[in-house]
């Protein structure tokens, strides 16, 4: 009988682990499902202008794949995105490139509720410059994304750029 309560012990333990594994599977899988959708975005220029902007974001390949198509109207420019989450190392991955040459490899951070994708630092001009998207105040319909830099390997951020997403409405 001992046996048997050890046993039954040990099945649980493990059962329940797995359970627990398996739910913050669950949760890093769909840390960015937020995002899916067709969006109109505004954000404000230097001169107090405002531009507007789309941005669809799509599930492909399976659902296993987060894909991006932005597009500015008023300039012509377009970029695209590819966004997966990787079952080797349980990390999240964004490459992005667009129209003007432009091409930034992130990983993936999750803060609470705030999302992140961060390239690794990089030197310019003997500095080494971190650069990251954050979404952030995310709700069912909207949502606002910052492009920001670190010159400091992280310590403080500058935000060069902000979005502010809504979700289109349905017609």
């Amino acid at each position: 009988m001992k046996y048997f309560l050890i046993t039954v012990f040990i099945f649980s333990f493990f059962n329940l682990q797995a359970q627990l594994d398996s739910t913050q599977l669950n949760a890093n899988l769909t840390a960015f499902d937020f995002w899916v959708g067709d969006w109109e975005l505004h954000w404000m220029n230097p001169d107090s202008s405002f531009t507007y902007g789309t941005n669809l974001i799509e599930k492909t390949l399976d659902g296993n794949v987060i894909q991006e198509n932005f597009d500015d109207p008023s300039s012509g420019f377009k970029g695209t995105s590819i966004s997966i989450y990787s079952l080797v190392d349980s990390s999240w991955y964004q490459t992005w490139a667009d129209n003007a040459g432009g091409h930034f490899d992130f990983y993936g951070i999750i803060e609470g509720e705030k999302r992140i994708f961060q390239t690794l630092p990089k030197e310019r001009n003997d500095t080494l410059i971190i650069q990251r998207m954050r979404f952030h105040s995310i709700k069912d319909n909207e949502f606002i994304w910052n492009w920001e830099f670190s010159n400091d390997e992280g310590k403080t951020w500058k935000l060069t750029w902000q979005i502010f997403y809504e979700r289109k409405q349905e017609e």
